[in-house]
């Protein structure tokens, strides 16, 4: 069974070649002293990388097809402008740049119109991240985005936000075998005020009897809306540990308001 579960037209995904580091490298050769076919093999051993980029979008309103012919582009620039003298992996280098074009795409094609002030920030933060990521090979904190372009945090995240696609108030956000939560039953109900103050004081109590740590991480992601990597590197320890963190977190959090 294939690992990329990803439906594009008129492509037998699990037929894709997959070409080996070494062999990476030696059509790199070629292709820098001249053989575009060197190329078109690099593009064409390389497709998989796309496919697992289209991953996280293959639940969602997204045309996979074009997706995928945008993430292509993103792989092709890639391969332009990659040099072996990055001592890294193509995949590594390539990933940050198919997703840039994913995700691009889907910014320009939102049927939001957001104004342009905000959205010009919102490409000036794109941009410094893609930059950053070409340069160093992974993605900068915000506070450091926020450094750079004098901004806060708060910024960043309403910037980008944004741009983001909008969802159906009828989407389903949780199903645990059950029955489906969508998200409408997650709206606040102003009549019941009473209700909504109660969960409030008793999450600030919950939140006030965790760990530090754990009520650190939870800041960060649900109220900076940092990803999990970003921690990692902030306190220089592992994705999993953060992910660890965050769910014995939020898990302490149910237990306390329960």
């Amino acid at each position: 069974m294939s690992t990329y579960k990803v439906e594009i037209t008129g492509i037998d995904t699990n037929k894709l070649k997959v070409l080996k580091n070494e062999e990476t490298i030696e059509l790199f050769k070629k292709y820098r002293n001249g053989d575009m076919r060197a190329k078109d093999e690099i593009v064409n051993g390389n497709l998989k990388l796309v496919l697992s980029i289209l991953k996280k979008f293959n639940n969602q309103k997204y045309n996979l097809d074009d997706l995928f012919q945008v993430g292509v582009i993103g792989l092709i620039k890639a391969v332009e402008n990659f040099d072996l003298s990055y001592n890294l992996q193509l995949s590594t280098y390539a990933c940050p740049l198919i997703l840039g074009e994913v995700k691009r795409y889907i910014r320009d094609n939102t049927t939001i119109r957001v104004s342009r002030s905000i959205k010009e920030l919102a490409y000036k933060i794109i941009m410094y991240k893609d930059e950053y990521e070409k340069k160093y090979g992974i993605s900068p904190s915000n506070d450091l985005i926020a450094k750079e372009l004098k901004i806060n945090e708060y910024q960043i995240d309403y910037a980008l936000d944004s741009l983001k696609e909008p969802m159906s108030i009828f989407e389903p956000i949780y199903n645990d075998g059950g029955d489906t939560i969508y998200l409408f039953d997650q709206i606040a109900d102003k009549k019941d005020f009473n209700t909504d103050r109660d969960m409030v004081i008793s999450l600030r109590r919950a939140l006030n009897n965790i760990k530090q740590r754990e009520k650190d991480v939870l800041t960060a992601r649900y109220i900076f809306g940092k990803t999990q990597t970003e921690l990692a590197q902030e306190y220089n320890i592992s994705q999993a540990q953060v992910s660890r963190i965050e769910k014995n977190a939020i898990d302490n959090v149910r237990k306390l308001i329960r």
